[in-house]
């Protein structure tokens, strides 16, 4: 008790009030509280230790540079679609995996999303490293390695070495931007 009575004392020869700290107003801030629940938070999945991204020490994923681009034909040379030729539809730079059309299909079991509808199995196309295709060329039905070149104009293209055949010209890019919009409309109609 006598432990206290001096505490006390040392407190009131301090001066110190109970609305101040060390001397100092201890104010509330003049902002008014943030309400958590208002705010959206998006629901972002964790990836497993085999998905995660290799980052940079700015913590940006390393983009890593493939032989190949979307719209390319493909024959894959590796894995269970050995043989088979097919065109990129989409690319993952992170992981250098690459989506093929209609090949490498994985199952996937989707639930039923209202009651009384029956669950689903659905057939996706799943990635596949780039370094299990190679380009394919469809005047001369072989795949090939490619190659880089300058042309005369100035401009740097891709070519098949096996064939020579231009791989990067303005009309095959103008026609898979034409058939990607033809595509969306039909999705969108």
């Amino acid at each position: 008790m006598a432990a206290i009575a001096a505490l006390q004392g040392s407190m009131a020869s301090l001066s110190l009030a109970p609305s101040s700290f060390f001397g100092e107003s201890f104010l509330p801030p003049l902002c008014p509280p943030v309400k958590f629940a208002d705010r959206s938070w998006p629901i972002v999945m964790k990836l497993k230790r085999w998905e995660r991204k290799e980052c940079k020490p700015n913590s940006l994923p390393v983009l890593h540079k493939m032989h190949v681009k979307v719209g390319d034909t493909v024959k894959i040379i590796a894995g269970d679609d050995k043989g088979k030729v097919g065109e990129i539809t989409r690319i993952f730079r992170h992981n250098s995996k690459i989506v093929v059309k209609d090949i490498n299909f994985n199952t996937k079991h989707m639930k039923s999303k209202e009651q009384g509808e029956p669950g689903k199995i659905v057939k996706i196309e799943a990635p596949i490293h780039s370094s299990n295709v190679m380009l394919y060329s469809k005047e001369q039905n072989v795949a090939s390695r490619v190659g880089h070149k300058v042309l005369e104009d100035g401009s740097k293209v891709r070519y098949l070495i096996k064939t020579g055949e231009i791989i990067d010209s303005a009309e095959n890019w103008k026609k898979i931007i034409k058939e990607a919009k033809k595509e969306k409309e039909e999705k969108a109609a």
